[in-house]
């Protein structure tokens, strides 16, 4: 990315990637707090991330704030204007995993008022799975790292196919002892919300790519 002879104006770009790996980091560390939450049955662990939330919303507020005022003052153009663009959609993205991450913690404190579940290997794989994506997909943003980020689009599939695997068990689980259904149920929805978090994630690298190439890659069959 260009370095800048005004050097308010590059402070003003490189608090606005600061920004951005704030959030980031935050709520990758929600999704791993949320999936704790349920695996461990501790609903401390999930108060913190309803809390955690807070700041996520915050930063979100902040980032937006200096989107609007770089564009207002600085008038940017080129890959200064695609990074302030870029910006704005991955910020909502994070933000939306926050959300998701806070329903998870919701559903652990339901689920910890009642007699444990089984809890299948996979439901923590699948978290692992959502968080590394993440990662990898600010780690691209960071490096400008076009590679990276197309990786983080091929392993998506492989996240929705543990997904499906998981739902089938769950629903296999369902049909032999209908008590479970409820708590199986809330199970379901921790790891649609894990798998819409990668959705996520593949968002940001999706962003990644027309950041550093000018390319819009979203919506393939659309096109």
């Amino acid at each position: 990315m260009a370095t800048h002879t005004d050097r308010a104006y590059e402070r003003d770009l490189n608090k606005l990637r600061e920004g951005l790996l704030a959030m980031g980091a935050r709520v990758e560390a929600m999704i791993a707090e949320c999936v704790l939450s349920v695996v461990q049955r501790d609903s401390r662990l999930a108060e913190h991330v309803l809390k955690s939330d807070v700041a996520v919303n915050r930063l979100e507020l902040e980032v937006d704030d200096l989107c609007r005022k770089i564009i207002a003052l600085r008038q940017p153009a080129a890959s200064d204007l695609r990074l302030i663009t870029t910006a704005v959609k991955i910020v909502t993205d994070l933000e939306r995993v926050g959300d998701l991450a806070v329903n998870i913690a919701e559903r652990a404190v339901d689920l910890n008022k009642s007699e444990p579940m089984p809890i299948y290997d996979d439901l923590p794989r699948l978290a692992q799975l959502a968080q590394e994506q993440l990662q990898n997909a600010l780690e691209a943003f960071v490096k400008g790292d076009v590679e990276q980020a197309e990786r983080v689009l091929k392993s998506d599939d492989f996240l929705d196919a543990l997904f499906v695997k998981l739902f089938n068990d769950l629903l296999q689980l369902m049909m032999e002892d209908s008590k479970t259904i409820r708590r199986a149920t809330s199970l379901l929805f921790v790891a649609k919300h894990l798998e819409r978090i990668g959705d996520h994630a593949t968002n940001v690298a999706e962003m990644v790519i027309y950041l550093v190439k000018g390319t819009d890659v979203r919506h393939p069959r659309s096109r």
